[in-house]
């Protein structure tokens, strides 16, 4: 094959964007694979499969045939904007507009396959980092062997179902899975059905909803914490009615009502508490609801129980039939089963324990979210549980290894009946993921929320339990759940046998799915691999501080030594997962020390870099690496970079491609990236790298590098903040060809380093001639700046925008939103050479981590207009022209600027014409009402843009977004 990749020379950003988003457009139809187990970061399978091909392919292989195998067959794009412009006009499709199944469902067939060059028939990838298992997964869909690894144990057992199992054992896997949770859930309704009686007949329990509880210290009553008190979207909630009688328990009742102003005020708020009770309604104070949960004196109360009943409905064709109907009802005594709990709970817990059917294990001293769980009062993982679900998981865990027991004992436990075990212990995870204290009821769509739908340990004051067996069916929706994940995962492989091997990876088995060899080891460790035997690396990396993927997965480790462990024990020999040996920034391994956060990013890039050298060893000498990273922090991209330079890369391409959940076409609710950069990297040659270059000479090649790109990136669909993201690839493949690199002439000491406060920020010395990625970086930043601004200045006139206006002006065009990281807007304001910390207090203000830019309303009340006259920048100027239009009138803002000298002046023509590309536009010109601080600055487009047309329609152009907004309405 050619030594230049296809993936060096071209790649379809647009439609694998599309295809990306597509894939996951719809929470309840994911890829099967983030069905069968959580796991923190899976990138598309079209991303995953559009590397794994491009990185194999010759620059020479058909672009045609590329998208056949990808799964791309018609125009996602034009797609789209067939269904935005429906959407918009109220339009319901009858057909497919894209005239194709989601590109991930395409499983190429053997006949497909044979039209990838014959020396593609050995190829081997190898995953490093491989997490939730997109990748590795791909390419064993298209019949490359693979290697996957990963550190933690709980992705490694994933893994190992889903390139292993599932494949090797096929339609027998779904029997065997089939015979043996019938068998566990016959085990358990004998065990569990007390602890969940059916209180009302002909009723199904989806959930009952707690809410924790403290002690009020001025009035003794017991207080039900609850943000809210809403069950559904149609205002049905809870009210509480507190017991105040003398000599009775100061205790809440509950009833349930069907307006939201019946319905109670919240309990709790930032932390502190309220009484409910009239002769009291105290406010109790963060700290002291922290010291009695630390106490263990923190309880739970049921306040309501969401049910299901069947009722009868009339059809069009004069009968009837039986629906589920939704109702919510307040707790019945035998709902709360007290008795049951409290009669030798603490003995049976113990029983529980001393037979390692529940975890005793302590949250580890190393953590990141001690503000989710220690800080009240939960220090081991089973406090994660109410005392009824640690029974009902103690139960299943039982049930579990009874039935393995059986199975040993009989001599029945073939390799499919394995499997399923592993299987049946995912589904048990399932289980204790939507059935723990760390879940909650979602009001809008009245269901519960698992414990994982956000990537930390969040305090819930409320939460959801759900019934595994008698008044609920929650263990066997886990099963079905569970059991459509493998057919599907089945179904994406179109293929079915039972194939062994002894070799290190085993003859393929029937059909054109490859073979697997997975490991759980550190990505610096591939041991099994020879030198310069892989012929690529195709890794999703660790995103720096992002997730902390061990602290996270210790929730269900715990639990699956004790299922899957004893089918699998090699995967879990340690107490906990390694915490240490992981490649993420962490800075609770520094946290005694200074510089914390230098510490960890430190950690992180000689991790990477280790991880990168042990690539750089297994590939062959024209082997490729490809990256998949997302991360908009420059100090995760810097430390990336670092660690691929130092193990002895160059970056020879990079693209990127939107593989994030959408907002909407105009306006997102907030500054997020939403592109994954994928770079790729071939192995230094010998002969480069030995001579130091000067940044100076090689500062203007990544500048050009960027402009040479930009443009395609934008026509691509790439925007606003990941427009700069993607700017990144090309910067740090013009530097990463030079290094190493060093100043020519001294740079002055940062601001920040000269500041006693901020210094413990630095762990390093400041070397004034160092060059570092970052560099790179902010030349990239500084080119899409020049970019954007000629865009929305229209290329007309040559007077520049000051650093204030340019600042603000990007900040909108790059976030879409008035909240930002202060890091990205500091790295913004660095490359408009404006100061941040002058324009806060002027223009806008801090808000803890984050940036909130001012509208003009918010600058008055501020008392922060100024005099208007432009002599600071020309955003005051606007900003006072708004605010004039906005509470006088149109004539006062074009006499105001008549008198300031403003009307002619070409860099306040300029500003004006930028600052109305960007802002929100408001609903008398584009048909769109927002609402809070979007509204506010659409506001200020409405009257811009109305002083735009009384006095200066002929010198500035209508903005180009209304022509957007008006081409999309009328299509």
């Amino acid at each position: 094959m050619s030594d230049v990749r296809l993936i060096e020379r071209w790649l379809p950003i647009a439609a694998l964007s599309e295809e990306s988003v597509r894939e996951r457009r719809a929470a309840s139809s994911l890829p099967p694979l983030n069905y069968l187990h959580v796991w923190w970061a899976r990138r598309p399978l079209i991303a995953s499969r559009a590397a794994i091909l491009g990185s194999l392919l010759s620059s020479s292989f058909s672009h045609e045939l590329f998208l056949k195998l990808v799964g791309i067959h018609g125009d996602p794009v034009a797609a789209r904007r067939t269904l935005d412009s429906a959407k918009r006009r109220g339009v319901q499709l009858d057909e497919n507009p894209y005239g194709y199944a989601r590109a991930f469902e395409h499983s190429p067939e053997i006949q497909d396959l044979e039209d990838l060059p014959p020396q593609l028939s050995d190829i081997v990838v190898v995953d490093p980092t491989a997490g939730g298992g997109s990748i590795p997964f791909e390419a064993l869909r298209l019949g490359f062997s693979v290697y996957a690894n990963d550190l933690n144990p709980v992705a490694s057992v994933i893994l190992e179902a889903t390139l292993r199992i599932i494949p090797r054992n096929g339609v027998n896997l779904v029997e065997e899975f089939n015979q043996l949770s019938s068998r566990l859930t016959k085990k358990c309704e004998d065990r569990i059905a007390g602890l969940y009686e059916c209180s009302v007949p002909e009723e199904r329990v989806d959930a009952y909803l707690w809410a924790r509880t403290i002690k009020c210290p001025y009035c003794d009553g017991l207080v039900p914490l609850a943000p809210n008190w809403r069950l559904s979207g149609g205002g049905v909630g809870v009210k509480l009615r507190p017991n105040i009688s003398a000599g009775q328990k100061r205790v809440c009742d509950f009833v349930i009502v069907d307006k939201l102003d019946l319905q109670s005020q919240a309990t709790c708020s930032d932390g502190d508490a309220r009484c409910p009770f009239q002769d009291c309604e105290r406010v109790i104070e963060g700290d002291e609801v922290k010291r009695q949960a630390q106490a263990g004196q923190m309880g739970d109360q049921l306040f309501a129980v969401a049910t299901k009943r069947r009722v009868s409905r009339p059809t069009k064709n004069g009968g009837s039939r039986l629906v589920w109907q939704r109702l919510f009802r307040a707790p019945v005594a035998s709902d709360h089963v007290d008795e049951v709990l409290s009669d030798g709970f603490a003995d049976r817990l113990e029983q529980l324990v001393a037979r390692d059917l529940v975890p005793s294990e302590e949250i580890d001293v190393l953590s990141n979210y001690d503000r989710g769980h220690r800080l009240y009062g939960m220090n081991k993982w089973v406090d994660f549980f109410s005392k009824r679900q640690i029974l009902a998981h103690g139960a299943l865990v039982e049930a579990f290894a009874e039935c393995l027991d059986e199975d040993r004992r009989s001599g029945e436990l073939t390799e499919a009946k394995s499997g399923a075990y592993v299987l049946l212990s995912f589904a048990l995870d399932k289980y204790r993921d939507y059935n723990s204290r760390q879940t909650r009821w979602h009001v809008q769509r009245e269901v519960i929320v698992n414990t994982f739908d956000s990537h930390n340990f969040a305090m819930r004051w409320s939460y959801a339990e759900m019934a595994p067996v008698g008044s609920g069916q929650g263990l066997k929706w886990v099963i079905d759940s569970t059991r459509e994940s493998i057919l599907g995962i089945l179904e994406l492989y179109n293929l079915s046998g039972d194939k062994s091997s002894t070799d290190l990876f085993e003859k393929k088995p029937a059909g054109n799915v490859g073979t697997a060899l997975v490991t759980s080891l550190p990505g610096s460790n591939l041991a099994l691999l020879k030198n310069n035997s892989v012929d690529a690396v195709i890794m999703d990396p660790p995103y720096g501080a992002n997730v902390m993927y061990a602290e996270l997965s210790d929730f269900f480790y715990v639990w699956l030594k004790r299922t899957a462990g004893l089918v699998v024990p090699e995967l879990f020999t340690r107490l906990l997962t390694d915490k240490h040996s992981e490649a993420v920034a962490n800075k609770a391994h520094f946290r005694n020390e200074k510089s914390a956060d230098a510490l960890a990013n430190r950690d992180y890039q000689e991790k990477m870099a280790a991880i990168f050298a042990e690539s750089r060893r297994v590939l062959k000498p024209n082997g490729i690496m490809t990256v998949m990273f997302t991360h908009k922090d420059t100090s995760a991209w810097d430390a990336l970079t670092k660690g691929l330079i130092e193990a002895g890369f160059i970056i020879t391409a990079s693209w990127p491609v939107n593989t994030e959940s959408e907002g909407s076409l105009h306006i997102r609710d907030k500054a997020a990236a939403n592109s994954t950069i994928l770079l790729v990297c071939r192995p230094r040659p010998v002969e480069q790298g030995g001579d130091t270059t000067y940044w100076e000479d090689v500062e203007p090649l990544v500048a050009k590098a960027v402009r040479a790109r930009v443009e395609e990136f934008q026509k691509a669909g790439i925007s606003g903040v990941d427009l700069y993201l993607a700017s990144f690839g090309p910067a740090l493949e013009e530097f990463s060809r030079h290094w190493p690199l060093k100043r020519g002439a001294p740079r002055p000491e940062p601001l920040a380093k000269k500041r006693r406060k901020q210094a413990e920020l630095f762990a390093e010395e400041f070397d004034p001639y160092a060059v570092t990625p970052e560099d790179a970086l902010d030349a990239a930043r500084r080119e899409v700046k020049t970019w954007r601004l000629n865009q929305l200045t229209h290329l007309r006139g040559k007077a520049d925008l000051d650093p204030a206006t340019s600042f603000f002006v990007l900040a909108w065009d790059a976030f879409k939103a008035p909240l930002f990281a202060y890091d990205e807007g500091l790295r913004l304001a660095r490359a408009v050479g404006a100061d941040l910390d002058q324009m806060i207090g002027r223009i806008c203000e801090k808000k803890g981590s984050d940036i909130k830019l001012w509208d003009s309303g918010t600058r008055s009340s501020k008392g922060s207009l100024g005099a208007g006259d432009g002599s600071r920048g020309m955003i005051d100027a606007l900003q006072f022209a708004a605010h004039l239009a906005r509470t006088k009138s149109l004539e006062a803002a074009r006499k105001f600027l008549v008198d300031a000298e403003l009307a002619q002046d070409q860099i306040f023509l300029n500003s004006l014409e930028a600052i109305l590309e960007v802002l929100p536009p408001s609903k008398s010109f584009a048909g769109v009402e927002f609402s809070g601080d979007i509204k506010a600055a659409s506001d200020d487009f409405d009257a811009l843009e109305k002083l735009r047309r009384l006095a200066f329609a002929d010198t500035v152009d209508e903005p180009k977004q209304l022509k957007l907004w008006a081409e999309e309405e009328a299509a």
